[in-house]
């Protein structure tokens, strides 16, 4: 049963709208502690879990010992630099630096 609970999660991860319900949790990556491959887990999985739940020990799987593991992000990038008018348009105040040190608007 507990097989199958975990492959249900692992493949809810991939599709987040597979159970008709939309989870804001966190994904965490968990890799064994010896780095070896396990033919059960396979030596690493990603989890859906809450922030309140303390991380994992063990998998739950094979019960080996398991580290969390820091995952990669992506963070937006922006294609052109940002232009006055454009910053403007945003609402933001410009200003450019006069040569006596201060800063007026433009």
């Amino acid at each position: 049963m507990l097989k199958d609970n975990f492959k249900l999660l692992l493949d809810y991860r991939d599709s987040p709208f597979k159970l008709g319900i939309v989870v804001d949790m966190p994904l965490y990556e968990y890799e064994l502690e010896n780095g070896e491959d396990c033919k059960v887990c396979g030596g690493r999985f990603t989890l859906r879990r809450p922030l309140t739940v303390k991380p994992l020990t063990n998998c739950p799987l094979c019960k080996k010992s398991v580290k969390k593991l820091i995952s990669g992000f992506n963070t937006p990038t922006i294609t052109k630099p940002v232009s006055i008018s454009d910053a403007k348009k945003a609402g933001f105040t410009v200003l450019k630096k006069t040569s006596k040190g201060e800063y007026e608007r433009q």
